[in-house]
């Protein structure tokens, strides 16, 4: 299956349950427009409960993943509409950032080439990234006289330590894709050429796991980050409880399978979920 956004500037295909869903404008360095963030929204509502998607991954066509902000049409053209323009291009873009944060399910950021600016919103929305050695991170807005906005200086602040995010957002110096593993922007880089085989690899290993334990999962990550202990065990302990009532006879068919059976080892990996009742 495979299918392009109304306006063209988003892409996807869906091979073995991973929807591969790419930026599409790739003579701008994927830069986001407010028509690309309207099309993402759609491309996100269209895939979100196929039952024929189990990951999400997002990348970008050509040498770039995305630039950030289209600076003549999410800023200059959007201003020309006063303050009511510059609302609704905020609206449209921070919505589908906090649609991908919560999806329903795991997403992959596989950052192929340069991430900058209104990137890291995306980039900080996907549960896990990969991204190329030679893939370009950066905050560059101090270059063109306005502070990382959008969520960007709290993507820097939430993921890489003080002194690392002042360092990256006051000088607007580029970083490397292994810099940007070193520093907690992605969770590890290889060369180009494998990226897209390690992405699929680690794809296949969620499409393991039981999907509602996995949703809970990663819900529960970004809700505790900002929690005291204390809150934090209380809500684990009611989304705990949510998510058996929602799907018990998964949670009962891997303890079936560890206790029973002994056909498999928690920690070394994850039940069959084909022998689970539906």
């Amino acid at each position: 299956m495979n299918g392009i956004s109304t306006n063209g500037v988003v892409a996807y295909d869906v091979v073995d349950r991973i929807a591969w869903v790419r930026f599409n404008r790739p003579d701008k360095r994927n830069a986001m427009s407010p028509t690309l963030n309207r099309d993402m929204m759609e491309v996100l509502d269209l895939l979100e409960f196929d039952e024929n998607v189990g990951v999400l991954v997002l990348s970008g066509e050509g040498t770039s993943w995305t630039a950030g902000m289209d600076l003549q049409e999410y800023f200059r053209d959007t201003e020309a509409h006063g303050l009511g323009g510059t609302r609704k291009a905020q609206r449209e873009s921070y919505g589908w950032w906090r649609r991908l944060r919560w999806y329903q399910k795991p997403t992959i950021a596989m950052v192929n080439g340069w991430c900058f600016g209104g990137g890291y919103g995306p980039l900080f929305a996907c549960d896990l990234a990969f991204a190329a050695e030679e893939a370009k991170f950066g905050l560059s807005e101090i270059n063109w006289g306005i502070l990382p906005g959008g969520g960007a200086t709290k993507v820097a602040v939430e993921l890489m330590s003080f002194r690392k995010a002042m360092y990256h957002a006051m000088t607007g110096e580029p970083i490397d894709g292994r810099t940007a593993a070193e520093w907690g922007l992605v969770n590890e880089a290889v060369p180009l050429e494998g990226l897209k085989a390690r992405v699929n690899e680690v794809a296949n290993v969620l499409l393991k796991k039981n999907p509602v334990a996995l949703k809970a999962t990663k819900d529960a990550v970004r809700r505790v980050s900002e929690m005291t202990y204390e809150s934090a065990e209380d809500y684990l302990i009611r989304a705990q409880e949510a998510a058996n009532s929602f799907d018990n006879e998964g949670r009962k068919e891997g303890i079936r399978q560890f206790i029973d059976e002994k056909s498999y080892k928690p920690g070394l990996g994850a039940y069959d979920l084909s022998k689970q009742q539906r």
